[in-house]
């Protein structure tokens, strides 16, 4: 004999607020402080830009999210264009996949974790740890100046180099040679991840290390 159980859309939708109340929990607990530190902490009140990892393919769709909390929020997009069998489209994907940059300060972070598709904030030892804010400018500066950029491979290893000009300066990256063109990798090392953009060679300058193999 077999039994039949139904259930209500209500408890459906019940169920699935308490996984989502548990998983903000759970990512509360990742960046959770010390009883008596927490006011202690740099960025506890004083707003930083933090890296919230994402699920897969929801980085716009956090954005949206927390742009209708009022989230300071930052998506660096690129354009590509994909080609299917009898068409072509351009797309704008995330240039960081997996990531979206909130400014806050850290006693508001739970809005952020509360975002359906955001898993925690990018620290160490259980501790966001927040981007230095030139990093975060020279992306705007450069998606509002609509500059070239695609992702690339997280890449230590090659000749490093110093931009002198344009909304990167001051940015160390690895220098790549592309036929007559030359490209410059830049890594955002807290989330291991890179990007490439064309360079004249003249608004570099080569530094005397050399990235470790």
């Amino acid at each position: 004999m077999y039994i039949v159980q139904f259930t209500s859309k209500s408890s459906r939708k019940s169920r699935r607020g308490r996984v989502h109340v548990e998983r903000v929990e759970r990512a509360d607990k990742l960046t959770s402080f010390p009883e008596g530190q927490d006011l202690a902490y740099p960025g506890w009140f004083t707003p930083r830009w933090y890296a919230a990892y994402t699920f897969s393919h929801h980085e716009k769709r956090v954005r949206d999210q927390l742009v209708a909390k009022r989230v300071e929020t930052f998506l660096p997009l690129y354009s590509t264009v994909h080609r299917w069998k009898n068409r072509r489209a351009k797309l704008e994907l995330p240039l960081f996949p997996g990531y979206v940059f909130v400014r806050i300060p850290l006693r508001d972070r739970l809005p952020v974790l509360q975002a359906a598709g955001v898993v925690r904030l990018v620290g160490t030892a259980g501790k966001p740890t927040p981007l230095e804010d030139h990093e975060i400018e020279s992306l705007r500066n450069a998606c509002d100046a609509k500059i070239p950029t695609e992702p690339h491979s997280y890449l230590r290893v090659g000749r490093k180099v110093r931009i002198k000009t344009g909304p990167f300066e001051g940015f160390q990256g690895i220098l790549l040679r592309r036929s007559r063109k030359f490209r410059v990798v830049l890594s955002l090392e807290l989330i291991a991840r890179s990007f490439v953009l064309d360079v004249d060679i003249s608004d570099l300058e080569t530094l005397k290390e050399r990235c470790p193999v």
